[in-house]
């Protein structure tokens, strides 16, 4: 017999089938559809306001950089993703939607007007790894400072930064300067022999 989560695929496939690209069930059974971009607003709307959905709740909005995932280049058209995970207390059913964005142009329309909740999620977004949200009425950095170049949750954002910023107390004021400290090596220079990484059978010779 089917269950609430098949049943729920088997609805949006049915009733969206234009819009929405994939639809699985992954782990827990949770239902994961991905959605075209420039649809986005308009379908979080009648999740949201039809009674076989009515999916009231935004729990999460983030974004996500697939550069080099899983060890691979990325197709630059679905660089970025936005990812919502919605909630239906009416129903007690909870569905993710995904929508891929390009590299050259990572942009989605704001689901603002939908639910009031997303206003920090997207300016979050926004922040750490540029995503433009269109709609939007105050697209300000929320967790960097105002002065902050680049978007440090991008996987080519260097780890030390692009600049730094100290207090000047002769300009009686914060500066910014370009990054003074070196890259860090982030892996160890020796490597010690340890009987544990050794394969079956190997002995370390100490004489």
């Amino acid at each position: 017999m089917a269950n609430m989560e098949q049943m729920l695929l088997k609805r949006l496939n049915d009733d969206f089938a234009d819009v929405v690209e994939s639809i699985t069930c992954g782990v827990g059974d949770e239902v994961t559809a991905v959605v075209r971009a420039d649809a986005i607003k308009s379908l979080c709307a009648e999740l949201r306001d039809r009674a076989d959905y009515s999916f009231e709740q935004l729990i999460d909005l983030c974004a996500v950089d697939y550069l080099e995932y899983t060890g691979e280049k990325c197709d630059p058209a679905k660089r970025f993703a936005v990812v919502y995970h919605l909630l239906s207390i009416k129903h007690n059913q909870r569905l993710r939607l995904k929508v891929y964005i390009s590299e050259e142009q990572p942009s989605v329309d704001s689901v603002l007007e939908v639910w009031r909740c997303a206003d920090w999620f997207e300016r979050e977004a926004y922040d750490l790894f540029g995503v433009l949200f269109y709609g939007h009425p105050d697209l300000r950095r929320l967790l960097t400072d105002y002065g902050f170049i680049g978007h440090p949750f991008r996987k080519d954002f260097p780890i030390s930064g692009h600049v730094e910023m100290r207090f000047d107390p002769e300009k009686n004021r914060v500066v910014y300067e370009p990054v003074s400290i070196e890259p860090r090596v982030l892996v160890p220079r020796k490597y010690h022999e340890d009987n544990r990484y050794l394969g079956k059978g190997e002995e370390v010779n100490n004489g």
